[in-house]
């Protein structure tokens, strides 16, 4: 696998103090992406599924607080091949397990089984705005989310709310995901920031894509009345 970042974090890819590889290649193109770094595949450096394992298991003592291991991207699971064994391995060898995904993918059914903190996100219930965005649809996306839910585990989704691309219909997506949640699913509004405008190396082409609070708040209000649960991390 080739990873282009690692690092501790706390709390914001999965639940505690957690060790995040950051899996290089993406199948979108969010001209938003705070890791325009790892899209292309080309970055980073590659590491076995041994020698991640290895590494994970020698910084357990750092797991606090529920830590574990976090893949994300780039999208993690393009590298669904390698990181299935690998997730396998962590689990036996006593590793909390998280995975960051856009959801698009026909193999993530099978990473989640071995996958104890699911973070997905939903950018669009809208296949043609998706597409014109990102260059890729919907239907995998809703296909994986349905699946999810309907299985009735823990699943983490966030939303990242860009303006001029998703931010006119909050009604939209909660009467989508309104239909499938239950009490094991989670929400998350994130607002648009330019944290990775410094890494991009081709033109960065949104404007004014900032989110008001009065937009957040409505998206928020939204949400709570189709009895969605909301977090912060």
């Amino acid at each position: 696998m080739r990873v282009f970042g690692k690092g501790f974090n706390f709390s914001e890819d999965g639940p505690g103090n957690r060790l995040v590889y950051h899996l290089s290649g993406c199948n979108m193109r969010c001209p938003w992406c705070s890791n325009p770094d790892g899209m292309d595949g080309k970055a980073g450096e590659d590491y076995t599924a041994n020698e991640i394992l290895l590494e994970a298991i020698s910084c357990k003592p750092m797991f606090f607080s529920g830590g574990g291991v976090t893949f994300t991207g780039g999208e993690a699971s393009l590298w669904h091949a390698e990181l299935l064994p690998l997730l396998r391995e962590l689990r036996r060898a006593g590793v909390h397990t998280a995975i960051e995904t856009n959801g698009t993918s026909p193999y993530l059914p099978s990473l989640v089984e071995e996958v104890d903190y699911l973070i997905m996100d939903f950018k669009h219930y809208d296949g043609e705005a998706l597409f014109a965005a990102t260059g890729v649809g919907v239907d995998g996306v809703k296909k994986n989310l349905e699946s999810i839910c309907q299985s009735g585990r823990q699943a983490h989704i966030r939303i990242p709310l860009i303006n001029g691309f998703n931010t006119e219909d909050p009604k939209g997506f909660a009467a989508y995901l309104s239909l499938h949640a239950h009490e094991n699913v989670v929400f998350e509004l994130l607002p648009y920031h330019e944290y990775g405008k410094g890494k991009w190396k081709t033109p960065y082409t949104v404007k004014n894509g900032f989110v008001s609070e009065e937009t957040l708040a409505r998206f928020e209000e939204t949400f709570e009345k189709c009895g969605l649960k909301l977090i912060r991390t």
